[in-house]
């Protein structure tokens, strides 16, 4: 089992390594979702993320959650083929969660190399738990 910290980090890089490493099978863990950043003008960035929860109909969708973690699973399926077997069986083996749960205290949380929102030249960025906030997240 792989437990990656999402801890400001962006979402897109860590969303990756998840995927990929969970289409090899393995089980994966994101845990401090709500930290995890998208990089980007945070009005845009809300409006986009607004048009997209509201958009549909309640009965055929598209679905987005208002929860940061189910924001962050939600991401990684878009780099899943979850409509096939393997897509299918890969998203089941990925669970984030909220902070760091107890059954991970002792584990040893991994970082993903060069995701650290550091690493952008501008400090233009909004975190999950902003967005799920704007949605109507509790």
């Amino acid at each position: 089992m792989i437990v990656i910290n999402a801890k400001e980090c962006i979402v897109g890089r860590v969303a990756t390594v998840a995927a990929k490493q969970a289409l090899l099978g393995e089980t994966i863990a994101v845990v401090n979702c709500e930290q995890a950043v998208i990089t980007g003008r945070k009005k845009y960035l809300l409006e986009e993320w607004k048009r997209k929860r509201d958009m549909g109909t309640w009965a055929t969708g598209p679905f987005y959650h208002r929860q940061p973690d189910r924001l962050f699973r939600r991401m990684i399926r878009g780099m899943l083929s979850y409509k096939q077997e393997k897509g299918k069986n890969a998203y089941e083996r990925i669970m984030c969660y909220l902070g760091i749960p107890e059954q991970f205290r002792n584990e040893k949380l991994e970082t993903v190399a060069g995701s650290h929102i550091s690493k952008v030249p501008n400090l233009k960025y909004v975190t999950l738990q902003e967005i799920a906030k704007h949605l109507g997240a509790k």
